[in-house]
C-alpha cells in the first residue's frame, strides 16, 4: 500500500504501474561527492526482476572525478583490474514516488561485490552502515537532521556553464535572512521543492531566507541516521532537477562568492535506546542536565575533528567558508545555544542534542554522518571528556584550536590517523585519502580566473 508520505510498497508500485501512473523506476546510489548515479528501469521490469535481483553498475564510478574521468591510483578499481561491475541492491524501504518527475519512482541501493556478496567497503552508504552497526552493538540508535543551505540564481545551469559561472545573477539582491518579502520572490522554487519533497516521502519542516543574496535554507524532519542521509541526498538531487526544470540554478557549493557568507550543513544528532533518549538527565551542566554518554560523545566528536575533517569539508572550496564573523565556525569549541561555536548544544530534556556547525553544504551526508558516529562512539568508549563549555564570542578566542584551514592539511591528518584507519577499515581509509588528494591535485594544476586577473598584465 502507499503511505501518505509518498513511500511505496511493491504492491502499491504494482498498482500504480497497472494504472499507468508510474512507468519508470530509478535505481540510484551516491559517489564520493554525494551525487546520485544509477539507471532508469522500466517499471514493469523492476517489479519482475530488479526489485528482487537488483542491477549492476561499473565499479569505475567509485574512482571517477567530478568530470567522470576514472583516476589512477585506486586499489578498488583500475584499468589493470578491468573495471568490472558492482551489484546494485535496492533497499526497498527507500522506494518512493519521485514527485518532481512525471511517472517516476526512485529507490536507493547498497553496493555489493557480485562475487562475494559482501558490501563494497568503499561505498559511502556502506561506510555509514558500518558505523550504525557499531552503534547498535553498543546498544544505541542515532537520530539526526541536516540543515542545508544553498544559493539560487536566475541563470539556468546551461547558461551558467556557457558563461564560465561568471557574472551570474542571484535571485535575491540583498540579504534575506528570515526576510519574508524576498522569500516570496523565491517561493516559486522553494514552495515547489517543499511540496515535491513532502509528496516523495521526505517530510519538510521549514524553509527560510539566509544571509546571502539569493541564499536559502530548507530543513527536513529528523529521522534515523541512515534514513536522514537518504533524505538529505534525495533532497539535494530533487532540488537540482526542480531548478533545472524551472530554468534556474541552485548550488550547494560551500562558498560560491567571496563577498557572501558560505552555505553550511549543520548536523544535529542524538542517541537513543529504543524510545529513550540517551543524552538528557544526569549531571548539571549549567543550562541543561546531561548524562555521561552525552559528555563523552561530545568529547569524542570534538577531539576527532582534525582526523575526520575531509568528511565534513570535502573540497578545496569548503575551507574558504571558514571566515570569522561569517556564521561559519573557525575554532573547535562547544557552547549552549551559541552560533559562534563549532559545536552548539541545543534543547533540553528529550530534545537535547548536539549541533555540529562545521560541515558545509557540499558534504556527502553518508560520510559526514559516518564520521560523526565513529568519533562520538570512540568518545564513549574512551570516556573522552569535552573541554569546558565556552561562553562568549568564539571568533575572538585566539587560544582555542582552529579547524584545519585547507583540504591538503586536512587530508594529511586523515592519512596519518591510525585511529581513522582502524575506525573505517584499511580499504576505505586508503580509498578516501587518495580521493581527497586527487581533488587537491586537480586544483593545484588548474589555472584560475583569479590568477589571470591578477597576473596577466601586471606581473
Amino acid at each position: 500500500m502507499v503511505e501518505s508520505s509518498g513511500l511505496l510498497t511493491l504492491e502499491a508500485l504494482s498498482e500504480a504501474v497497472a494504472a499507468d501512473a508510474i512507468d519508470t523506476v530509478i535505481v540510484a546510489f551516491t559517489d564520493h561527492y554525494g551525487r546520485l548515479h544509477g539507471k532508469r528501469l522500466d517499471a514493469g521490469y523492476f517489479l519482475e526482476e530488479a526489485a528482487e535481483h537488483g542491477s549492476h553498475g561499473c565499479d569505475y564510478l567509485l574512482t571517477a572525478d567530478m568530470e567522470m574521468e576514472p583516476l589512477p591510483g585506486y586499489r578498488y578499481a583500475n584499468w589493470e583490474l578491468g573495471y568490472g561491475d558492482f551489484h546494485l541492491v535496492p533497499d526497498l524501504t527507500t522506494l518512493r514516488t519521485a514527485d518532481w518527475l512525471a511517472g517516476t519512482a526512485i529507490v536507493l541501493c547498497d553496493l555489493e561485490d557480485p562475487r562475494t556478496g559482501e558490501p563494497v567497503a568503499e561505498a559511502p552508504r556502506s561506510i555509514l552502515r558500518g558505523q550504525i552497526a557499531r552503534a547498535a552493538a553498543a546498544g544505541y540508535d542515532a537520530k539526526a537532521a541536516s540543515e542545508v543551505e544553498y544559493f539560487l540564481f536566475e541563470d539556468s545551469y546551461r547558461s551558467a556553464a556557457d558563461a564560465g559561472y561568471a557574472g551570474l545573477t542571484p535571485i535575491g539582491w540583498y540579504s534575506e535572512d528570515y526576510h519574508l518579502l524576498q522569500g516570496t520572490r523565491e517561493e516559486f522554487f522553494n514552495g515547489a521543492a517543499r511540496k515535491a519533497l513532502r509528496r516523495s516521502g521526505i517530510p519538510v519542516e521549514t524553509s527560510k531566507g539566509e544571509t546571502g543574496r539569493g541564499q536559502h535554507e530548507l530543513n527536513i524532519r529528523y529521522a534515523g541516521i541512515l534514513d536522514m542521509a537518504d533524505r538529505h541526498t534525495l533532497m539535494k538531487h530533487a532540488m537540482k532537477e526542480i531548478a533545472d526544470a524551472l530554468g534556474i540554478s541552485v548550488t550547494f557549493m560551500a562558498k560560491p562568492h567571496d563577498a557572501d557568507a558560505g552555505s553550511s550543513c549543520h548536523i544535529h544528532l542524538s542517541l537513543w535506546q529504543g524510545e529513550r533518549p540517551v543524552f538528557p538527565g544526569g549531571h548539571d551542566m549549567g543550562p541543561f542536565r546531561a548524562t555521561d554518554e552525552f559528555r563523552w560523545f561530545l568529547g569524542g566528536w570534538m577531539a576527532r575533528v582534525p582526523d575526520l575533517m575531509p568528511f565534513y569539508a570535502p573540497t578545496v572550496n569548503s575551507y574558504k567558508r571558514f571566515v570569522s564573523a561569517s556564521w561559519a565556525p573557525t575554532r573547535i569549541a562547544w557552547s549552549y545555544d551559541n552560533r559562534t561555536a563549532g559545536f552548539r548544544v541545543v534543547g533540553d530534556g528529550p530534545s537535547l542534542r548536539i549541533e555540529n556547525r562545521i560541515p558545509g553544504s557540499d558534504a556527502n551526508p553518508y560520510l559526514a554522518y559516518a564520521a560523526t558516529l565513529a568519533a562520538g562512539l570512540d568518545g564513549i568508549e574512551r570516556r573522552t571528556e569535552p573541554p569546558k563549555m565556552f561562553t562568549g564570542d568564539v571568533y575572538a578566542a585566539v587560544d582555542l584550536p582552529t579547524v584545519p584551514r585547507t583540504l591538503r592539511d586536512a587530508t594529511d591528518r586523515l592519512a596519518e590517523s591510525a585511529w581513522a584507519r582502524a575506525a573505517f577499515g584499511e580499504d576505505a581509509h586508503a580509498h578516501y585519502v587518495h580521493f581527497f588528494r586527487s581533488e587537491q591535485q586537480a586544483y593545484d594544476s588548474a589555472v584560475t580566473d583569479w590568477e589571470r586577473r591578477r597576473y596577466f598584465e601586471r606581473i
